[in-house]
């Protein structure tokens, strides 16, 4: 017991003091996991605002194959991103493994179908409200597509949020094709595991820290975007 408190007053410490290695990691775990958001709401937004709105034939069923990609294994995920990457891979010349750039690809990949399937349910009920005004003025799918996401902004930047929560506390994937090469890969997750590993409970204890404050500043600002406390749908 006294081992653990010995730790937890190191760890806080170091955040205190903002330990240059802790205030590397967390930058480098922001600038992966905001590059991943901006990325994945790109595609994700826009996608579940069509498929809200787009009558086809397999919609049923893309539809279900988007919620079950929510659940895609990271670990999964990181194998395919990996072997795309390596050099025997078809994008091996590029030289993208263990880097950034290929951690940011693998948290798109993962967090695309979660904000893709959030912003879908949002833009259906819009959709719903919606539908007969936005006909009515003879609008191009675009145009329709353009304001629904506008006017649900709000429940988009939910789902967003929701992507970066998923993507910070994410360890498999980036531990496959980022390597935790320390200053150069090494994020707040894969940082715990290996301090966790050596023993060094004070640098791992005070990286956990940060990651649960991101985690719950992520959660507060989600509720306060969406306004559910003042809605009495806490």
């Amino acid at each position: 017991m006294g081992e653990i408190w010995e730790g937890l007053v190191a760890g806080f410490w170091l955040v205190v003091t903002l330990d240059p290695d802790l205030v590397e990691i967390t930058l480098r775990s922001l600038q992966v996991t905001l590059s991943a958001v901006v990325i994945g709401s790109a595609i994700g937004l826009p996608f579940g605002a069509w498929l809200a709105i787009r009558r086809f034939r397999h919609r049923r069923a893309t539809i279900a194959l988007l919620n079950a990609l929510m659940g895609l294994p990271p670990v999964v995920v990181g194998l395919v991103v990996y072997l795309l990457l390596s050099r025997s891979g078809p994008f091996g010349v590029f030289g993208l493994l263990f880097t950034p750039t290929a951690m940011i690809i693998a948290q798109v990949i993962i967090i695309s179908p979660l904000i893709a399937s959030i912003a879908h349910q949002a833009i259906r009920d819009l959709w719903a409200e919606y539908h007969d005004l936005l006909i009515s003025f003879s609008t191009t799918k675009r145009q329709r597509i353009m304001t629904l996401l506008w006017d649900g902004r709000r429940a988009l930047m939910t789902a967003s949020l929701a992507g970066f929560g998923r993507a910070i506390g994410e360890v498999g994937a980036i531990m496959i094709v980022g390597g935790n090469i320390d200053n150069a890969t090494r994020v707040l997750t894969t940082a715990i595991a290996l301090e966790t590993g050596k023993g060094d409970f004070a640098l791992a204890l005070g990286l956990g820290f940060v990651l649960i404050g991101l985690a719950i500043a992520v959660n507060v600002a989600t509720h306060m975007i969406g306004r559910t406390e003042s809605e009495g749908k806490w």
